[in-house]
């Protein structure tokens, strides 16, 4: 066969993302502020695109008004109806992390771990600070700690010494550096700078300048004149209140019961953390994308948040007033591109309303029993389930329910929340679908919340109790469930009982 150039023609087929459709997927992953960021720089952009009332082309409404079913097999628009249950709030696993580190060495995790025990172990915790009613403060702690120094001391030098001190304390208003090291770089004496470390200790709030826990303790205690030599046995001993051996800090501290839970209420009183109270808060609140309220026939509406989702309209007379002016090809073909532009981005936004509303909708029709009675009724769902049942794939109901936050009338949540993995079913009442593995860990959790001290619960007996409530799990499972939602195992949390009963 001889070898040449010759010319062929092949007709081949294959899928290529144009810009737009993968803008689109972008578009359809991202929340509602995102929505609402990338608007701004749509309307920065395009001098045709404007804020108003409906989007050019008209285009459904994004809400969605639910009657109640009418047949058994209903479409995934028509919901059930709702239920007015107990509220259950989603389990939040952040919210049992005891450990208050901000990830300055190990030295701070051993002295967050032991007093982390100490507070947790008081039971309901009434006699702990209350973390939730810090709020961010409008001055810092170095600010609120430099004006006082003034007032505190007439010596220049001991003044300028404590401010340096106070440029050193972390988030918690603890001083990670040593004296020596204080001196060293000023070049003063040690007693000096002892002296200034004595003046930020008297500052408020009370505690800061401390370089342990122990110490933080103790200033708060004297503050409040209470160190005397028991006091100070028990702040010794921190490792042993972490622990629970009660009867070893009694004998330590030479006091009997009634002495020794006065002491121990005390102590949670204090605060092992003083300086967050002027940390600024980085943690901005949920808004919720999706809202889900009971309407007046005994069903749901289900409405896209408004307040973070701008419509865009074209604007016509902008256009045509543009339109008259451009004479040049070049100002005409730059016309038309933006006014495609914005065409189908009103497009996209009004399909991304559509797909959002329609998968929401399915969802709480999947989870109707979560609606009316709480997350014990929620059953297991899977993002395949959803995506059959509206007609879309997998990956673009994985994307609707990314960084997407559903409000009722239980609270807020991520749509993540709910698709959760199964359980089976055991007894007669077992009907082939299972339970989810949120109902079970709220089900361990309610379990553990009413033992007493003489009753506590080993996983095994967890086990046997779900059991014949018609869960099939094994001891091992409880186990791992239990650690997911920060539960100890049954000899912490009797230590931890014994040791509350004790206050």
């Amino acid at each position: 066969m001889a070898l040449g150039p010759r010319l062929d023609i092949r007709q081949t087929q294959s899928l290529v993302m144009t810009p737009q459709l993968q803008q689109a997927i972008k578009l359809l992953a991202a929340s509602n502020l995102e929505i609402e960021s990338f608007i701004a720089d749509a309307l920065e952009a395009n001098p045709l695109l404007d804020t108003g009332g409906p989007a050019d082309g008209g285009g459904e409404p994004d809400r969605i008004e639910l009657a109640p079913p009418l047949a058994e097999e209903a479409p995934a628009d028509q919901l059930m109806l709702a239920g007015g249950g107990e509220g259950d709030a989603p389990l939040d696993l952040g919210s049992v992390d005891r450990d208050w580190d901000t990830g300055d060495g190990d030295a701070r995790g051993a002295r967050d771990a032991e007093w982390g025990a100490a507070a947790s172990s008081s039971g309901d915790g009434g006699e702990a600070p209350d973390w939730e009613q810090l709020r961010a403060a409008d001055i810092t702690l170095a600010d609120h700690l430099e004006a006082q120094v003034g007032v505190q001391t007439n010596d220049p030098r001991t003044g300028f010494i404590a401010r340096h001190i106070i440029g050193l304390l972390d988030d918690a208003g603890y001083l990670a550096a040593s004296l020596d090291e204080v001196a060293e770089d000023l070049g003063v004496e040690l007693f000096e700078a002892e002296a200034a470390l004595n003046l930020v200790q008297s500052l408020d709030p009370s505690g800061v300048g401390a370089r342990n826990l122990a110490e933080c303790i103790a200033i708060q205690a004297r503050e409040a004149d209470r160190y005397d030599p028991c006091m100070a046995a028990l702040i010794s001993n921190l490792d042993l209140v972490a622990r629970g051996e009660v009867e070893r800090l009694k004998r330590l501290c030479r006091v009997d019961d009634e002495d020794f839970a006065d002491m121990l209420r005390e102590l949670r009183s204090y605060n092992p953390r003083p300086g967050l109270a002027f940390m600024p808060s980085d943690a901005s609140s949920v808004v919720p994308d999706i809202l889900v309220t009971g309407n007046a026939a005994g069903g749901w509406d289900i409405a896209l948040n408004e307040d973070t989702l701008p419509k865009l309209i074209v604007n016509r007379g902008y256009f045509v007033e543009l339109n008259a002016g451009a004479t040049s090809r070049e100002s005409q073909g730059w016309l038309k591109e933006k006014l495609a532009d914005a065409h189908w981005l009103i497009r996209a936004l009004d399909q991304r309303q559509k797909t959002i509303l329609k998968t929401a909708a399915e969802i709480v029709k999947q989870q109707d029993g979560f609606f009316r009675r709480g997350v014990s009724e929620l059953r297991p769902l899977t993002l395949r389930e959803v995506a059959e049942k509206i007609e879309m794939h997998e990956s673009t109901v994985s994307r609707v329910t990314s960084n997407k936050y559903l409000a009722c009338a239980r609270g807020t949540f991520e749509l993540k929340y709910f698709f959760t993995s199964g359980v089976g079913r055991i007894g007669e009442g077992a009907d082939g679908e299972g339970a989810s593995s949120a109902a079970i860990k709220a089900r361990i959790k309610a379990l553990i919340d009413a033992e007493t001290a003489k009753s506590i619960l080993s996983d095994q007996q967890l086990a046997e109790m779900l059991q014949k409530e018609g869960f099939d799990l094994a001891r091992r499972t409880v186990a791992k469930y239990r650690e997911a939602i920060g539960l100890g195992s049954s000899a912490e949390r009797r230590r931890a009982k014994k040791l509350a009963g004790a206050s």
